[in-house]
């Protein structure tokens, strides 16, 4: 499950936040169990305010919704090294077998 954005902790907490004071105000309660019938009310609204924020898209696909086609993960860029330029890999028996040269410590 991805972490909650700042917009998602923010409208949940606020929800929360006055949807208990106002439930609490309006209901003028003063047992036990009602005010937490309340809390747990508001608690499960901010919950579903907190989980009902848009979560942000990222720039391929907002483009691709702008364009009104499906998103597509970008590719990977090619280094622009022209042949002469590249080098070939080493593979790791040859570079192995070289000794490796370490300093004493006194």
């Amino acid at each position: 499950m991805p972490r909650p954005t700042a917009a998602q902790l923010a409208y949940g907490s606020c929800t929360v936040i006055f949807s208990t004071l106002a439930m609490l105000l309006l209901s003028q309660t003063n047992s036990g169990l009602g005010i937490a019938v309340i809390a747990c009310a508001a608690l499960a609204l901010g919950l579903l305010v907190s989980l009902t924020v848009a979560q942000p898209k990222t720039r391929a696909a907002a483009a691709a919704q702008a364009a009104g086609r499906t998103a597509t993960p970008p590719s990977v860029p090619q280094p622009r090294v022209p042949m002469s330029v590249r080098r070939e890999t080493v593979s790791a028996a040859v570079s192995a077998a070289e000794p490796v040269r370490e300093r004493s410590t006194p």
